[in-house]
This record gives C-alpha cells, sequence and structure tokens, in this order.
C-alpha cells in the first residue's frame, strides 16, 4: 500500500450531515463488516442486483472482499447510519499499465437512504482521496437504464466519453448500451488556485455591493 493512500487512511472516520438532518459516518471498509455489508447487497432489488458485475448475494464473495482488502487497489469507503451500512462508494485503481494515472468509482446506497446525499458525500470523499493520491482523472460506467446515477454523476462534474450501443450483457445476459463518464481531477496547487479565486471573486462582489449600499 502506498505512502499516500496511508496518509489518506489517516483521515477517517468523518462525519457527513444529510439532507434531512441525519448523521452518517464515513470510513474505509473492515474485515468485521462483511455482515453488515451483505445486507447492504441484500436490501437492493433483485432488478438493480442483476447490474452488478458480481454475485453479491452470495456471502462468500463479500467475505473474500472483506478478508483481501487492498486498500492500493481498491478503496471501499462505506456510509453508516445508526450502525448500520447505507452506502459504499469504492475507489479501483490499477498500479501499472496505461491507466495508472486513471482512478475508477462505483457507488451503490440502499433504497431506504436514496435522496438524502450519501451517494454525493461518498463520492466526494472518494474524488478527494484519488486527488490527493495523485490520480489524473477518475472514470464511473453505466448501462443504459442508470439514468438518476448518471445525472448526479453529471452534477459532479462528470462528463460522457462515450455511449456503445448493446455492448454489456447483465447477469441475465440482457444486452443494454455502455456508458463510460469520466472527470477531471484538479492538482493540489490549481485547486488551491480555484479555491482562492473563488475567495478573491466573493470578496470583490461583497465590496461592490457595500460601495452601493452606500
Amino acid at each position: 500500500m502506498s505512502s499516500n493512500i496511508e496518509l489518506e487512511l489517516q483521515k477517517f472516520p468523518k462525519t457527513a450531515a444529510l439532507k434531512d438532518g441525519t448523521k452518517a459516518t464515513l470510513r474505509p471498509l473492515r474485515r468485521e463488516d462483511e455482515k453488515e455489508f451483505h445486507a447492504l447487497f441484500l436490501g437492493i432489488t433483485e432488478h438493480e442486483r442483476m447490474f452488478i458485475k458480481h454475485r453479491v448475494t452470495d456471502i462468500e464473495t463479500i467475505r473474500n472482499w472483506c478478508r483481501n482488502i487492498d486498500y492500493g487497489r481498491n478503496l471501499p469507503l462505506v456510509g453508516l447510519v445508526k450502525g448500520k451500512i447505507a452506502g459504499v462508494a469504492t475507489l479501483h485503481q490499477q498500479l501499472g499499465g496505461w491507466k495508472r494515472h486513471v482512478g475508477r468509482v462505483s457507488v451503490l446506497v440502499h433504497p431506504d437512504f436514496r435522496g438524502r446525499g450519501l451517494a454525493r458525500a461518498l463520492i466526494g470523499e472518494i474524488i478527494e482521496t484519488a486527488r490527493h493520491v495523485g490520480l489524473d482523472k477518475v472514470e464511473a460506467e453505466f448501462i443504459g437504464k442508470q439514468d438518476a446515477a448518471m445525472k448526479m454523476f453529471a452534477l459532479l462534474g462528470f462528463s460522457h466519453l462515450l455511449r456503445l450501443e448493446d455492448y454489456v450483457k447483465d447477469m441475465q445476459a440482457i444486452k443494454h448500451d455502455y456508458i463510460l463518464m469520466c472527470l477531471d481531477l484538479l492538482t493540489d496547487e490549481e485547486y488551491a488556485g480555484v479555491g482562492g479565486l473563488k475567495r478573491r471573486l466573493k470578496t470583490e462582489g461583497q465590496m461592490l455591493k457595500d460601495q452601493h449600499s452606500i
């Protein structure tokens, strides 16, 4: 595991305030989360599970994930509400090859906790982590029927790279369109510059407002 990832892990757990005022705890997945993590996937409808690449209803699949966590390759951040895992977002990395500078993000939230801002909070943390570990871009993959998810990612700054018709098959071998979205990440210097510019523009705007009110 790289030292950059180790530094990022030290920043957790974090607390996020959801839209309804509920507090969610955000932290990396742990070995002992096996039962709660499995329950998250069991709470997803069968129709939605068709679009997940792995057989997540199989406890052995979840056990393997929890017992063989490699944060440098796959960093799953879970969101807990009242001690139960309500959602997860994962940063997937390739440690070598042509796409070693590109991460991939995936997210899943239990139906009972959707619309509260948990997915946005988890993805926001993943994006910050990706930027701090030196990635240049993060991608997100979708199938054609995931319109709500694609809209949320678009609001977070992701843009469409491509759409391939009938390119992938779900767990029942039904074909769907494949969509790839991407977000270019700012470096620490660029990020600081944007923040400084926003603060300066806000200050100048307030000065103009004060002048007109005199």
